[in-house]
C-alpha cells in the first residue's frame, strides 16, 4: 500500500523556519512527483511546492517562492520542506501529496485533483 506520512510541524514564531518531513512507501520513490500543498481554515487547499524525484525540478507558488526549499533524499524515500521567513499566514494544514511525474516545461497537473496519493496532515501555526 502507498503510504506518505507528514512531520515536523508546530508552532513557531513569525520569522522563524521550520522543516516537514513527507517519508513515503509502497512505489517506486524515484519517478514521482511529490509535492505539498496546505489548507487554512475557511480556505481552499493551496498547492505549494512540488519536486521530481527522477530529476529533481521542481515548482513554487508565488506565495512561497524565495522562503521555502523543497529537496528529496531518494535513499531515505524522504522529501523534505525547509520553510524560512515563516509568516502568519502561512498557518495551515500542510499535506503531502505524490502522482507519477508528467515531465514538461509546465506544472499544471499540481492541483489537489491531479495528485493520486495522500498523507495525513501537519499543522503549521506562526504567532506573532
Amino acid at each position: 500500500d502507498v503510504q506518505l506520512q507528514a512531520s515536523g510541524g508546530g508552532l513557531v514564531q513569525a520569522g522563524g523556519s521550520l522543516r516537514l518531513s513527507c517519508a513515503a512507501s509502497g512505489f517506486t520513490f524515484d519517478d514521482y512527483a511529490i509535492g505539498w500543498f496546505r489548507q487554512a481554515p475557511g480556505k481552499e487547499r493551496e498547492g505549494v511546492s512540488c519536486i521530481s524525484t527522477s530529476d529533481g525540478s521542481t515548482y513554487y507558488s508565488d506565495s512561497v517562492a524565495g522562503r521555502f526549499t523543497i529537496s528529496s533524499d531518494n535513499a531515505k524515500n524522504t522529501v523534505y520542506l525547509q520553510m524560512n521567513s515563516l509568516k502568519l499566514e502561512d498557518t495551515a494544514v500542510y499535506y503531502c501529496a505524490a502522482r507519477t511525474m508528467e515531465y514538461g516545461s509546465s506544472w499544471y497537473w499540481f492541483t489537489s485533483d491531479g495528485m493520486d496519493y495522500w498523507g495525513k496532515g501537519t499543522q503549521v501555526t506562526v504567532s506573532s
